[in-house]
């Protein structure tokens, strides 16, 4: 070994070292905020916010070995890819540290320990979101892309666990004397595990990056075009999607008082212009949580959805158009028009 290639084998060693290091603190940090959650451990929570000083001073640190990496060895390829990511890694080391802080000092302003329900809540959480975070930083050190594959995977949906979370949070509001304060506490608390979560599938996300160059797609969209009938607009709306945006989405419709089929003068311009004619009747509306749920956003064609839907789920954006009611090709190109705007705005203007 040249003395050139000691040196970058040292300072590489020397990075991941550090690396490892914070990666340890962190978790032991998020460890004791919840052990001190769960127990009303004001101390602990205390001790917690404190210990978050030395996080921050160490990962200033690997900011700074990173950067004097890239001045003194010009890296390229795998070893370029590898500095980005423990780049992107530090900071989101950095971010779950901040989050135990903040369930620490929500936990101080408690006035009691979690009612035994949300207890629960927070047990399951915390249990999911540190094993994938333990596994995050594991498959980074141990460069093994198939398990960062994995721990991703197991990561979930968090509007499922929001809604029971809530509706717990508001039975405890009402069946007992808690300070309003407790319960926006721990909706705060919460939120700062499912961030963890997130931080967790980041690691995964750029461990994948340093081991095979892979780097994550842009996202595809699932949307939702409904109206009242379901035999025309929203037709229209999601062949338009289909034909203009076919690789940012997935489109579908409904109509909350489905037609039993299409509008004939609807199909006529549909076929004229190449857009095809549904093979299938207008569908009727599943306004149920699990099934609005799977949806990124629902676009209602003309007002009156917000009716239908008893809860709208926490990650579904409602869109409300009131498309005007004129000919079928000016109603297309109002459509249109708008489909635009919504699919750049979600994926960028190359959306394709």
């Amino acid at each position: 070994m040249s003395h050139y290639e000691e040196r970058l084998s040292l300072d590489l060693e020397e990075i991941r070292s550090e690396l490892r290091n914070v990666g340890e603190q962190v978790q032991a940090g998020l460890d004791d905020a919840i052990r001190a959650l769960q127990a009303h451990d004001v101390k602990l929570a205390s001790e917690t916010i404190l210990g978050d000083m030395p996080i921050n001073r160490a990962t200033r640190g690997i900011d700074r070995l990173c950067h004097a990496f890239v001045a003194r060895h010009l890296p390229s390829a795998g070893h370029l890819r590898f500095i980005s990511s423990v780049l992107r890694i530090n900071v989101a080391l950095e971010r779950v540290g901040d989050y135990a802080v903040k369930i620490s000092r929500e936990t101080v302003q408690l006035s009691a320990p979690p009612p035994s329900t949300v207890a629960r809540h927070v047990e399951q959480m915390s249990h999911r979101v540190q094993g994938l975070l333990s596994k995050a930083i594991e498959a980074f050190h141990d460069g093994n892309a198939e398990m960062a594959r994995g721990a991703k995977s197991t990561s979930g949906k968090r509007d499922s666990t929001f809604s029971l979370v809530f509706r717990d949070l508001l039975r405890a509001g009402k069946d007992s004397d808690r300070p309003l304060k407790d319960l926006f506490s721990l909706l705060v608390i919460f939120n700062s595990l499912e961030r963890v979560g997130d931080q967790g599938k980041n690691i995964c996300e750029e461990t994948i990056f340093v081991a095979t160059g892979e780097t994550k797609g842009p996202k595809v969209f699932k949307l939702l075009f409904a109206d009242e009938r379901d035999d025309c607009a929203t037709q229209l709306a999601a062949a338009y999607a289909n034909k203009v945006f076919p690789a940012s989405g997935h489109y579908s419709t409904a109509g909350w008082h489905a037609a039993t089929s299409l509008d004939p003068g609807c199909v006529d311009f549909m076929e004229q212009h190449g857009l095809g004619v549904p093979a299938e009747a207008p569908a009727a509306l599943d306004a149920s949580h699990a099934a609005l749920a799977r949806y990124d956003v629902i676009v209602s064609l003309q007002p009156g959805m917000r009716e239908q839907i008893q809860e709208l789920p926490f990650t579904t954006v409602l869109l409300e158009w009131d498309v005007e009611k004129t000919s079928v090709e000016e109603s297309y190109k109002e459509i249109g028009h708008r489909v635009r705007a919504l699919m750049e705005t979600l994926r960028g203007e190359g959306a394709d």
